[in-house]
């Protein structure tokens, strides 16, 4: 069974990952202008907020933050990529890795 903290880990990791589709549904959106992908982006929003917010009860407020963002960037930068054929270079690819290595260092800073 997974204790508390480690649940509110999960949690935060599922939160990130929703604020990536609700990142990439308003960018389809265009401007919540069409429906669908409107509706996807505030449903997904409220999702991700009260996961963080449910895994706030148990992490510190900069830890949860900061990871929730970090997995929302590196998300975000990846499906960028991936999806919608956004362009790759090295200073992109540096920038993200240095996010991800920043993200690790505060799981390890934790409490």
């Amino acid at each position: 069974m997974l204790g508390d903290e480690d649940m509110a880990w999960l949690v935060l990791v599922l939160a990130g990952l929703f604020e990536v589709v609700w990142a990439f549904a308003m960018k389809k959106s265009e401007g919540f202008t069409l429906l669908t992908p409107s509706v996807i982006t505030i449903v997904f929003m409220l999702l991700s907020f009260a996961l963080l917010s449910w895994a706030m009860k148990s992490l510190p407020l900069g830890t949860a933050y900061t990871v929730w963002t970090g997995i929302g960037a590196v998300g975000s930068f990846i499906v960028g990529i991936v999806i919608l054929q956004e362009p790759v270079n090295a200073m992109r690819m540096l920038a993200a890795v240095m996010i991800v290595a920043g993200l690790v260092l505060m799981k390890i800073a934790s409490p």
